[in-house]
């Protein structure tokens, strides 16, 4: 027998709690991991693709701007031959570049693979042979170079590589080049041509070619950061007061041939060309690599490659630009999704309050009895939270990892510190909430009901101060837009939040009055389904407002995103239009070639094509007759169209109506041609006859109508006639619509019309306008933004339906042995349900509508929409209502309330009436 004195046995609270109740805690774990990902990989997400948009910017800048070229003249004069010529050798200039990329400050990498140096002119010298072309009778003026591994970055095409024999000094009379295909081409070249060069003794120096090779990588920067090493120029002779051209070029030395160089009068130079090497950047690395930058060629940096290359060494590069241009697109797109977080956020923080009251809830007779019974607050407190965090904290530890292995090369510090708020948030909020309720003995059977509760002075005064900071972020949103002078304003970026915050506060303490105004005439009626849901919806708690919150804020924030992707998409198809006209474009270079009939009629039979305008343009047309026209003369585009074809050219890409009447009207007297003008051409012809030197001659045109906007080109002052009365109006561009234009045939057609014409198509150059991996990324976090928020959205409604579950099933048992069918229980159920829902999405609809209106002007959309577009075309990315956006959430939160009450009224006529129906149950 058990002794008087020994305790009794007791389990643990928490393993009791876990095992009465597994699965409230496995659902709240659940959605604990779901919520902690989301926090943990939202800011992984965001330096993911800010890093892989600075690698990309770097990777793919033109290497005559990232490169970091490192040049230096050879020792002076006083300097002894041998030492110069020491410096000018292979193996010194390798050992130098070594040095340098050890000296770079850190961040600045290079890339060794990918970097060159050498030794060469930099003063072009005259070459007097005569088999050397001479265009305009001067002479070609070449500068020689003898870069590093020159067979490493080419593939010899002829003769043989240039070597050095013995030994090349300052002494040497001739070395060997080698020269590319496009050099040997233009400057008739050939393996055993031979060119003097001016040497300061007097006996000039010979440069023979020995071999014809081929760039492997033509865009490398070996080749590109100077362009003559690749392909010859024509250059304008700049002290000539006539237009005269001549011909540059480099000739490439054998790679130790460098002292030669010495001798000459080229002024030759060291260079050292450094590729930098992108590939372990991170976004925290970009304001200290800018600063290493800015020290490389200003700074202390500097002073660090003059030890290696010389007291005169530079650098220069525009790597620093480069990074700015990434800080700007970061600094304009990063507020933009700061306004999707917190967005989704808010929804997701409401969603946590409603499951840790819908916990609290079900657990309210246990813990009042606990209370009752003599427990304290800080002991029910402190088991609450003790049996929260077992569930709460391995699943927000689990979601870490797992947003860690999803998004990699990212900071860990800001997705530790989003899991762990989301655990702390959960841990703290339930016991809190749960046991403050039971601080003060409750009345059984009390009740606050939605119809007759009034708001408290505490709430007003809540409600108000809400009210204050969204108007405050709304104003500043509208004047200042999104970004501040350090980054993202928080209180900006919650405009959208606290909008729809606001909203479902006014719509709170506005629902009584629509449910008192339909009760009365409903009461009136014969049945009792309608009476009783609505009497059911005005008993709901007025504590019960989360739910309503919940929907608000999240249809206001999937209206909000899916606006922002709608407005990005509407940017992009505009500006295309812009650059383009139409669906395709053909035209000739300088748009002055012209088609025959035969090649109009070949682009009409490509397949996909549903109509095509042709239009005869003539670019910067004087303003006057040929005689009048002078230097300063205005000028404009005039274009001849088919007045009926273009109209039609109009409507299909929705620009403004096109005015054919116009110019069908009969010319007037003199033959002046009526004209659609461009409103700023409008003013200044005014309304009388103006001459215009077209090039057909001159033309007299008078103004009969005025167009803000035209296809065919982007000018700000244009002047369209009938191309059929034009002495020259042959078409020379092509305007092609077709939802599903074969751009294979369509080239095809272009190419039979002529070498000189060119295809351009609007999907191609709406592709152009993503050209950074930061933009695919923005986009993506607003589409998984928008996504988070409609299922929260959809929890949001699943968790307010399940907190009354219990009263409803019991409500329908006792209706039922009343005489309640099944079918008016489902009847019964779904009509409750709707007031609260149907207030949720016309609420959502209208407040996602006014935060879009009233925010629009502070949304600037222009680097997340065009990052590639032509800075001279004017654009326009401005955030837009999207119906879709607002509509589907919104239709979505009726349906699936409508769907989970007619399945509850279902589970619950299956389960019948005698478990619901307890003795002595108060519900």
């Amino acid at each position: 027998m058990r002794s008087a004195k020994s305790p009794a046995a007791s389990a643990p609270w928490v393993r009791t709690r876990l095992r009465t109740a597994p699965g409230v805690f496995a659902a709240l774990a659940v959605l604990v991991f779901l919520t902690a990902f989301l926090a943990a990989a939202f800011p992984r997400s965001v330096d993911a693709y800010e890093t892989r948009a600075l690698r990309h910017d770097i990777a793919t800048a033109p290497p005559g701007r990232s490169v970091l070229e490192v040049a230096a003249p050879p020792p002076p004069l006083g300097q002894p031959p041998s030492v110069r010529e020491r410096a000018m050798r292979e193996d010194s200039l390798a050992s130098a570049e070594k040095a340098l990329i050890r000296a770079l400050p850190d961040p600045v990498r290079a890339d060794p693979a990918r970097s060159s140096y050498g030794a060469h002119t930099t003063k072009p010298l005259a070459a007097e042979e005569d088999w050397l072309p001479r265009p305009d009778a001067l002479p070609a003026r070449l500068t020689y170079a003898a870069p590093s591994a020159l067979p490493a970055h080419s593939t010899l095409t002829s003769g043989r590589w240039p070597v050095t024999r013995s030994t090349v000094t300052m002494d040497s009379r001739e070395v060997e080049a080698a020269v590319t295909e496009d050099t040997a081409r233009d400057l008739r070249m050939k393996p055993g041509s031979a060119i003097a060069v001016p040497a300061q003794s007097g006996d000039p120096l010979t440069v023979r070619v020995t071999g014809i090779v081929a760039p492997l990588r033509p865009e490398s920067g070996y080749w590109a950061v100077d362009p003559l090493f690749r392909a010859p120029s024509l250059v304008r002779d700049p002290a000539s007061r006539t237009p005269v051209s001549y011909w540059r070029a480099t000739l490439l030395l054998a790679p130790d041939a460098g002292p030669a160089l010495l001798a000459t009068t080229g002024e030759p130079e060291l260079f050292w060309r450094l590729a930098p090497d992108s590939s372990g950047l991170t976004t925290a690395d970009a304001a200290a690599l800018a600063t290493g930058v800015a020290a490389a060629e200003n700074g202390p940096g500097l002073l660090k490659l003059r030890d290696v290359a010389g007291p005169n060494a530079e650098l220069t590069t525009d790597l620093d630009a480069i990074v700015d241009s990434w800080s700007q697109m970061r600094a304009a797109i990063g507020p933009v999704v700061t306004v999707a977080a917190v967005g989704v956020g808010a929804v997701a923080a409401v969603v946590l309050l409603m499951t840790c009251g819908l916990i609290g809830a079900r657990r309210h007779q246990e813990l009042a009895l606990l209370r009752s019974r003599g427990g304290s607050l800080p002991g029910i407190g402190g088991r609450l939270f003790a049996e929260t965090a077992v569930a709460v904290v391995p699943a927000a530890a689990l979601a870490l990892p797992a947003a860690v292995l999803l998004v990699g090369e990212a900071r860990l510090l800001p997705s530790v510190l989003g899991a762990a708020g989301v655990a702390l948030l959960v841990c703290v909020v339930l016991p809190l909430l749960t046991a403050l309720r039971h601080r003060r003995p409750l009345l059984h059977g009390a009740r606050e009901d939605v119809v007759a509760a009034r708001p408290s002075r505490r709430r007003t005064v809540a409600e108000l101060t809400l009210l204050v900071l969204a108007v405050g972020a709304v104003v500043a949103l509208r004047t200042r837009g999104t970004a501040s002078g350090s980054g993202a304003d928080l209180l900006v970026s919650a405009a959208p939040v606290l909008t729809g915050l606001i909203a479902a506060l006014v719509l709170v303490r506005l629902y009584p009055l629509p449910l008192r105004l339909a009760a009365r005439p409903v009461a009136r009626l014969r049945g009792a389904v309608g009476f009783l849901s609505l009497a059911r919806a005005g008993r709901a708690s007025s504590s019960g407002t989360l739910p309503l919150l919940a929907l608000l804020v999240a249809l206001t924030t999937a209206a909000f995103g899916g606006s922002v992707l709608a407005g990005v998409a509407d940017a992009r198809d505009e500006a295309a239009l812009r650059a383009v006209g139409a669906d395709a474009r053909i035209s000739g270079e300088g748009g002055q070639a012209g088609f025959t009939g035969d090649a109009v009629r070949r682009v009409r039979a490509v397949a996909g094509a549903e109509d095509v305008a042709p239009v005869h343009i003539e670019y910067a047309v004087p303003l006057a007759s040929a005689v009048e026209a002078g230097p300063d003369t205005k000028r404009a585009t005039l274009m001849g169209v088919a007045p009926d074809a273009y109209a039609r050219l109009a409507r299909s890409t929705g620009l403004p109506p096109f005015p054919s009447a116009a110019l069908k009207e009969a010319p007037g007297r003199d033959g002046v041609l009526p004209a659609v003008v461009s409103p700023a051409l409008a003013e200044r012809l005014g309304t009388g006859p103006h001459t215009v030197a077209s090039g057909s001659g001159d033309i007299r045109v008078r103004v009969a109508a005025v167009l803000p906007r035209t296809a065919a080109v982007t000018d700000a002052e244009f002047l369209i006639v009938d191309a059929a009365r034009l002495a020259e109006g042959g078409p020379t561009t092509l305007l092609v619509t077709g939802s599903s234009l074969d751009a294979r045939q369509l080239r095809a057609a272009a190419h039979e019309a002529g070498p000189g014409f060119e295809v351009r198509l609007r999907s191609e150059e709406r592709e152009r306008f993503v050209d950074t991996p930061m933009q695919s990324g923005a986009e993506r976090i607003y589409g998984a933004a928008v996504a988070a928020g409609g299922v929260f959205a959809l929890l949001a409604v699943g968790l307010s339906l399940l907190r009354t579950a219990p009263e409803r099933g019991t409500l329908l048992a006792r209706l039922r042995t009343m005489g309640l069918t099944t079918r008016q229980g489902r009847r019964l159920l779904v009509m409750e349900a709707l007031p609260q829902a149907l207030l949720a999405a016309l609420g959502g609809m209208l407040v996602g509508w006014a935060t879009i209106a009233l925010l629009a002007p502070g949304i600037d959309l222009g680097a997340l929409a065009l990052a590639g577009a032509d800075l001279a075309v004017p654009q326009t990315a401005s955030l837009r209502a999207d119906t879709p956006s607002l509509a589907l959430p919104a239709a979505g939160v009726v349906v699936l309330t409508a769907a989970v009450a007619g399945v509850q009224a279902w589970w619950a006529g299956r389960r019948g009436s005698i478990k619901e129906l307890r003795a002595g149950d108060t519900r």
